[in-house]
């Protein structure tokens, strides 16, 4: 399918759409969030109304029957304070602070005790919630995950659709498919690469018209393909705003001499799968084989030979009305674009590896490793290793540890860097920090 977007959108309209919009479609009643709302104002977007007392992760708006509701946003998941100058938050940057690992069902249960109580006055709310909480709850039971960091949005995406007619996307009580149990997450990629490729996702599964293959949070709570379509149209600018984003710079010193042999090492052992930079910017947009990168196979198996998401995206109203998008499933990973590749720690699809260093010699890599932390969040390097700070651990014995001894975790492949020196590795970590 043809890559040709519509870039004639508006990309602050399309900031303002994603820190402000309905596209979610439905959410929890927000006077759950009467009383915490009044102690707090968020300094980070400044926005107007009741977004003005929300964390910037999240949007107050009107739900479709007209009930003002909360829910997560796109910046749930795709905003970091990683390695922020004087304490900005980098939207576009997946951050590796989320944690799946919860017993989702009873604290949910929990919050539908006090949402019904919040919203006793409200017969609007109580719709609206009722509505959200159809989509929700049968998700619940296929999001747990088993590692912390790790992000499970796709498998949220099969979960609502499961419940959804594909042809006019209104809600089905009866599933359209099964669902694996196994839950496989991914880490969260940066936004700012979009731009650059042909196809999205870490198996490169997403093609066509990228205002459909990105408005997945719809899936959560609109009503049926007409309120989709009016999602559809708002992320035209969206797009915009994606296409806008650049990545952040290095904010530490960067040996200038030793980064110019780094990229002397890059140009003869990585551009063929990850491009060229500079000057001359070239992306190759290249799937690479299982046998040849040789990371764990689990996600791109799964999406390939077990998931019927696919299946039922390209027989719904987001494949066969215009503009057309595809989900086509490979056996192989995007080498991804690696513009501002020192903040998108940790690496590989599944988050496995913690730093650049770990990833280009696969003999440190831990097997068991957890994330120093302070009160600020997550700890962060960008002199040495550059990625995240982490403890080895002997085993996985409580959930802050990642174990990579998991399905679908496992940190080996992407052996590449094992063939050059050590000085050789630490030239091209210099002049990876120059993207």
């Amino acid at each position: 399918m043809e890559n040709r977007q519509d870039l004639s959108g508006d990309p602050d309209k399309g900031f303002e759409y994603l820190t402000t919009g309905d596209y979610i479609g439905s959410g929890i009643p927000i006077s759950v969030f009467k009383k915490s709302m009044a102690k707090f104002t968020d300094t980070i977007l400044d926005r107007e109304g009741s977004n003005k007392h929300i964390v910037y992760e999240n949007i107050a708006f009107k739900a479709f029957n007209g009930a003002e509701v909360v829910s997560g946003s796109c910046f749930s998941c795709h905003s970091s304070a990683a390695y922020s100058l004087d304490g900005k938050v980098i939207f576009g940057l997946g951050g590796p602070g989320t944690d799946f690992q919860a017993n989702l069902p009873r604290q949910w249960k929990l919050l539908k005790i006090i949402a019904k109580r919040a919203s006793r006055k409200s017969p609007l709310e109580q719709e609206a919630f009722d509505h959200y909480n159809q989509w929700f709850q049968p998700a619940l039971d296929y999001v747990q995950t088993t590692n912390p960091i790790v992000n499970p949005a796709f498998r949220l995406e099969e979960a609502y659709a499961m419940h959804r007619n594909p042809v006019d996307l209104t809600y089905s009580a009866e599933p359209q498919f099964d669902m694996n149990a196994f839950n496989i997450a991914s880490d969260v990629p940066p936004l700012w690469n979009l731009k650059k490729k042909d196809a999205l996702y870490y198996n490169g599964m997403g093609r066509g018209d990228y205002s459909k293959v990105l408005m997945q949070a719809s899936t959560q709570g609109t009503v049926d393909s007409a309120s989709a379509r009016v999602v559809q149209q708002n992320f035209k600018d969206v797009i915009a705003w994606l296409y806008s984003l650049e990545a952040p710079k290095f904010p530490g010193e960067i040996d200038k001499q030793l980064a110019r042999r780094g990229e002397e090492i890059f140009t003869s052992t990585c551009e063929k799968c990850h491009g060229t930079y500079g000057r001359r910017p070239y992306y190759p947009n290249k799937i690479v084989p299982l046998d040849e990168i040789k990371t764990d196979p689990l996600y791109a198996q799964y999406f390939a030979q077990q998931s019927n998401l696919a299946q039922w995206y390209n027989s719904s109203w987001f494949a066969q009305s215009s503009p057309k998008s595809e989900l086509k499933v490979s056996a192989g990973y995007m080498a991804p674009p690696l513009d501002g590749v020192w903040a998108t720690a940790p690496y590989l699809h599944n988050a496995s590896v913690p730093t650049l260093e770990d990833l280009l010699d696969s003999s440190q890599r831990p097997t068991y490793w957890s994330v120093e932390s302070s009160p600020k969040g997550l700890e962060y390097e960008i002199d040495d290793k550059i990625g995240l700070q982490y403890l080895v651990k002997e085993d996985a014995k409580d959930k802050s540890t990642f174990d990579t001894s998991q399905p679908g975790y496992g940190n080996q492949g992407h052996n590449f860097g094992d063939e050059l020196t050590a000085i050789e590795r630490r030239a091209v970590i210099e002049y990876l920090k120059t993207l």
